[in-house]
């Protein structure tokens, strides 16, 4: 089966040159091309990718805010990030987001190709150029996150959380009840029992609670 693979990058050339270097593997398809952030998980909820190769500094909604957003919409989606960035903030934010994985850009293609392969597999994976330590306390940071009550995150119904994200990305009740083939009405009442449950007044606050702690 091959590996469907999704480009989110904003830089054209760059962006084009990954996907004639993916291309050329018999065992990859590229089913989409993403310029920023909003377009990114568009095409992610649209085409279903196992694969997201998204870059962090992307324009309209970051890279790690687009991360949070795929992975709520698409679970079974994994989401790897680019950058010529290697701090360790960023690092820990793309891992909380639900990043399984964070390649810089000086990484040759077959590093590329290998870390790609390997997420594939659902092996843990990340860049030889990442430096020492920074994943291990991504990770740590991230598990500890995880396995706390997140403001009443944990007790969404995937339909809800499907709703929130779309809601997070700029979607008007309208919008979400089209992409999701429901009522308008079912999209209210789903977030007005995602508001009952995360304890707040209305959309701007479960959206921030969503972002803050997703």
């Amino acid at each position: 089966m091959s590996i469907s693979i999704l480009i989110a990058e904003d830089q054209r050339l760059f962006r084009q040159s990954l996907r004639m270097l993916l291309e050329h593997e018999p065992d990859i398809v590229v089913v989409g091309e993403a310029m920023d952030g909003r377009q990114a998980f568009d095409l992610a909820v649209e085409q279903q990718p196992r694969i997201v190769l998204m870059d962090v500094d992307m324009p309209r909604l970051d890279g790690i805010t687009a991360t949070r957003l795929i992975r709520g919409c698409v679970p079974d989606c994994r989401v790897l990030m680019l950058s010529v960035h290697d701090d360790d903030a960023r690092i820990v934010a793309a891992v909380q987001a639900g990043a399984c994985g964070y390649i810089l850009k000086d990484a040759d293609h077959q590093e590329f190709l290998r870390i790609i392969r390997a997420t594939y597999q659902d092996k843990p994976v990340h860049s030889a150029f990442m430096p020492d330590g920074f994943a291990k306390r991504a990770v740590s940071l991230s598990n500890q996150q995880s396995g706390s009550d997140l403001g009443g995150l944990s007790l969404l119904t995937d339909r809800e959380r499907e709703i929130l994200a779309c809601a997070a990305a700029g979607r008007s009740n309208k919008e979400i009840a089209d992409q999701l083939c429901v009522s308008l009405d079912t999209v209210k009442t789903h977030l007005h029992h995602t508001y009952q449950k995360l304890k707040v007044s209305g959309r701007v606050e479960a959206v921030l609670a969503y972002l803050g702690n997703g």
